[in-house]
């Protein structure tokens, strides 16, 4: 069928739907169980979106006149569908079992993967049994990576979801994320280690991000100034670099045996699958971390393999085809109901606006709808405190993920049992009453409350149940929401593998740098930045 056929039917249904409330559409009794779909553990309930199961058919047929299923083909198999780059985009590679082979452009991308985690872990074992000695011999206790973006937001989101799974040889070892490019972070927490102690991961894919090298610039200076020692001793004996760039490591003075190795065809936001998850390997384990890969790997082979009509990445990004573009809904809130969660809206509001914010189809035209939409979040209970208002009574429509595990605390106490009960009945409360509005209440309730506290209700929420928060079940639900955002951007026709609009802020940003030690500003200036630059200047020069 032709995708443009496709679109009309779509508008279509959406327009016969438009007045149809979800109360009317939940009181369908079969309606969970056909609009609900399962893999690994894993359930991803519809039941609340605006739709009828006849229109994920009409969705479906929609990713197959786009030529998903082939688009998935040429994703896995190593073809250069970052077309902007001329490259690959493989990250599913990164979570491929060992024994496996890809070959792209004459090497066995593969095997090199392997040989990376085969060197990360040695690195692990060597600071999980105290051998990895700081420049006074005693044994590294601390590490803090240095990144931004991917290399960090990945990494942080992960070691603190798998706090829990902090194996014995790691109890011993603190963690820091340090990514802030004004030097707060870091300078505060200087003040609180032992150089003697501190071993830092030094995380970029270029090695020439400012942000990260002037981070790491700092705290090679605060290990040779509590050292005395030559930075040649330091940077062997307290840095690690993980680079795509190993030459520049290298000059910067990192030995190549405390380097790892990732390549150009990790993205940034897709790399804590790669070296870049050191961090998450030292604080949960390699076997933790092969298990993260291994729920990955689990729905890499699900989004390759299954129907569309039974895919979950692809059902999940076809309901936000359907909210975004047929029934005008542009922002998104994730909303999970899991204190260990806590950054995994920001993660996701990476992966989703810096792949699809994006106005340019493949071609070069300017797309002719909305791709992504604003994304933001917050723990479910934090969040029904703060901007859960906005969702009940407010004039946007908000689509919402409710993300929560069924069960959590299995062998503890009765009370946090009883705290993860609330958590769960917090998360269905709050996704009914959106769906429901004042038809939650029995009618009486209903009818007699003043305007103020009425709920208009008809806000869609898909709920994603995980049966619990283990490593291999976070490597799933992140790879549901990376195949999630592919396959949006295919049906949008758009790249979501390159990031222009980041890299022009950069330059733009280093540029900058000269202008504001300048006697005399450029008169190429805008004279908004002109007007700031003098005043800044005014004021550094009064002291």
């Amino acid at each position: 069928m032709n995708p443009d056929t496709c679109w009309s039917d779509l508008r279509d249904a959406a327009q016969s739907l438009k007045s149809r409330h979800l109360s009317e559409l939940l009181s369908d009794p079969g309606r969970f169980d056909t609009l609900t779909f399962e893999h690994d553990g894993l359930l991803l309930d519809l039941s609340r979106q605006r739709l009828l199961p006849e229109t994920l058919d009409q969705l479906v047929a929609l990713a197959e006149s786009c030529e998903l299923q082939q688009k998935i083909d040429a994703l896995v198999s190593g073809e250069p569908v970052n077309s902007t780059e001329g490259r690959a985009a493989l990250h599913t590679a990164l979570r491929t079992p060992a024994g496996k082979s890809l070959n792209v452009n004459g090497r066995d991308v593969i095997a090199g993967v392997q040989a990376t985690l085969t060197k990360m872990e040695s690195l692990v074992a060597t600071l999980h049994s105290g051998q990895w000695r700081g420049y006074s011999g005693e044994a590294i206790d601390t590490v803090v990576n240095i990144g931004v973006g991917g290399s960090d937001l990945g990494p942080l989101m992960t070691c603190r979801a798998l706090s829990e799974y902090k194996p014995d040889a790691a109890q011993g070892i603190e963690l820091h994320f340090v990514s802030s490019m004004d030097g707060s972070q870091l300078s505060g927490l200087l003040r609180t280690l032992n150089p003697a102690t501190t071993l830092f991961v030094l995380s970029s894919k270029s090695f020439t991000t400012i942000d990260t090298l002037a981070n790491a610039e700092t705290a090679r200076q605060w290990l040779i100034d509590a050292s005395g020692l030559s930075v040649d001793v330091i940077l062997r004996h307290h840095f690690i670099g993980i680079t795509a760039q190993p030459e520049k490591a290298s000059e910067w003075g990192i030995p190549s045996q405390n380097q790892l190795l990732f390549w150009d065809w990790t993205g940034g936001r897709y790399s804590m699958w790669s070296a870049i998850g050191l961090p998450i390997a030292i604080s949960i384990g390699m076997n933790g971390f092969r298990q993260l890969l291994a729920g990955a790997h689990s729905i890499d082979s699900h989004f390759h393999q299954a129907p569309l009509r039974e895919n979950l990445p692809v059902l999940l990004a076809l309901v936000g085809i359907w909210n975004i573009n047929l029934l005008d809904i542009h922002a998104h809130a994730i909303l999970p109901y899991d204190g260990r969660l806590a950054h995994l809206p920001a993660y996701l509001e990476q992966l989703e606006m810096e792949s699809n914010g994006k106005s340019v189809r493949l071609d070069g035209s300017e797309t002719n709808g909305h791709t992504c939409p604003v994304l933001w979040g917050e723990i479910g209970p934090n969040a029904q405190h703060a901007f859960y208002q906005l969702l009940h009574q407010g004039t946007e429509s908000v689509m919402c993920d409710f993300i929560v595990p069924a069960k959590r605390y299995t062998d503890r106490s009765t009370s946090l049992q009883q705290q993860h009960r609330l958590a769960l009945a917090n998360c269905l409360a709050q996704a009914r009453v959106l769906a429901l509005g004042d038809k939650a209440l029995d009618e009486e309730s209903a009818a007699s409350a003043p305007p103020w506290k009425r709920y208009r209700g008809n806000q869609p929420s898909t709920v994603i149940l995980l049966d619990e928060l283990t490593p291999y079940a976070l490597g799933q639900l992140i790879a549901i929401y990376e195949h999630k955002v592919y396959t949006q951007a295919v049906i949008w026709g758009i790249n979501p593998f390159d990031q222009w609009g980041v890299e022009l802020g950069k330059k733009m940003a280093t540029a900058m740098l000269d202008e504001l030690d300048k006697a005399q500003q450029s008169d190429t200036l805008d004279s908004a930045t002109l007007g700031l630059l003098k005043r800044i200047n005014t004021l550094r020069e009064k002291g």
